[in-house]
C-alpha cells in the first residue's frame, strides 16, 4: 500500500512586491482516509474563500508535487510573478508538428499531452536570447526556442440560424519551464483565428489553478462549470494516467490510485469576423 513520503506544509508565499500566493496542499492519504464528496467540497469551498478576499490560491497534490515538481514550480512562479518574463512581441509564431508538441508539453505542461488537430508554437529568435536572465538554461548555438504552445481542436460544425456554426476548443497551452511569455496565449489565439476563422474557441479553466480570470482577460466568458472528474495516479511515478497499463501474471502489480479533481469552469470565446479578417 502506497505511504506518503511527507505531509506538504501548509504555505503562504508572499515576494518583496507583496505578491501573495496561498498553497492548501492535499495529501494523498488523506484522500484515501476521508470521505471524498466531503473533501471536495471544503476544498472548493477553501479556495473560493481565499479567492474571494483577493488573495491567489492553488490546491496542490501530492502527486503532482512528487511526480512534476519543475512543473509546479514554475507555474508558481510564474503567479508570484519571478518567472523569466519574455516579451511576446519579440517572437515569432508558426505551426508545428506532432512530435515538437508532445515533447514540449510533456516537459512543460501538468498534464502532458493530449490528441489535438492544429498545433501552434511561439519561437524566441536567437538574436532575441538577451532578455533571458543570466544562468537561465537554453541552448545558446540553437537559431531559437520554442517558448509557448498551444494546441486546438478539430471544429465542431453546429446549425445556427441556419448556417454553419464553426466551434474549436483550446485544449492545450503551456509556456517554457521558468518563463512568463508576456501575451503569448493572446498572441497564439490570434494566429489561430486567422488561420482558421472559427465562429467562437471554447476552453476549460482548472478550478484548482485558477478561476479563469486570464481568459476574461482575453474575451472568453464563463457558460458553466464542469463537475469534478475521476483521477487515476499511477503510485510507481506518480503520473497521473488515462488508461491503466495491461498487466500479465508475471509482472509486480501496478498500485494505482483513484480521486476526483475539483471540476473546471466553461468558458468561451465568440470570435466576430472583424478578429479573422484585421
Amino acid at each position: 500500500m502506497y505511504q506518503p513520503d511527507f505531509a506538504l506544509p501548509l504555505l503562504e508565499v508572499a515576494t518583496t512586491d507583496g505578491v501573495i500566493l496561498k498553497i492548501i496542499p492535499v495529501a494523498l492519504s488523506g484522500w484515501e482516509t476521508s470521505e471524498s464528496e466531503l473533501l471536495l467540497k471544503k476544498l472548493t469551498k477553501h479556495l473560493q474563500s481565499i479567492r474571494n478576499e483577493g488573495c491567489m490560491a492553488v490546491a496542490l497534490w501530492e502527486d503532482y508535487w512528487l511526480g512534476r515538481k519543475s512543473i509546479v514550480q514554475s507555474r508558481l512562479a510564474a503567479m508570484l510573478g519571478i518567472s523569466a518574463k519574455i516579451p511576446g512581441r519579440l517572437t515569432q509564431v508558426r505551426r508545428i508538428s506532432n512530435v515538437i508538441t508532445e515533447e514540449f508539453l510533456e516537459a512543460n505542461h501538468l498534464n502532458g499531452n493530449v490528441t489535438s488537430k492544429f498545433r501552434y508554437g511561439l519561437f524566441l529568435p536567437a538574436r532575441y536570447f538577451r532578455v533571458l536572465p543570466e544562468g537561465f538554461a537554453f541552448d545558446a548555438s540553437a537559431e531559437e526556442i520554442l517558448v509557448a504552445v498551444a494546441t486546438f481542436s478539430n471544429a465542431r460544425i453546429f446549425n445556427q440560424d441556419n448556417a454553419p456554426f464553426r466551434s474549436h476548443e483550446l485544449i492545450r497551452f503551456a509556456s517554457l519551464a521558468g518563463t512568463n511569455v508576456v501575451g503569448a496565449l493572446d498572441k497564439l489565439l490570434h494566429a489561430f483565428i486567422r488561420e482558421k476563422s472559427p465562429d467562437d474557441i471554447m476552453t476549460y479553466a482548472d478550478l484548482e489553478w485558477s478561476d479563469g480570470r486570464s481568459y476574461r482577460t482575453l474575451g472568453f466568458e464563463q457558460r458553466g462549470f464542469l463537475p469534478p472528474l475521476e483521477v487515476t495516479v499511477s503510485v510507481e511515478d506518480m503520473r497521473r494516467v488515462r488508461v491503466k497499463a495491461p498487466q500479465s501474471a508475471t509482472q509486480t502489480p501496478v498500485e494505482y490510485l483513484t480521486l476526483y479533481n475539483l471540476g473546471s469552469i466553461k468558458y468561451v470565446r465568440t470570435v466576430k469576423s472583424v478578429e479573422f479578417h484585421a
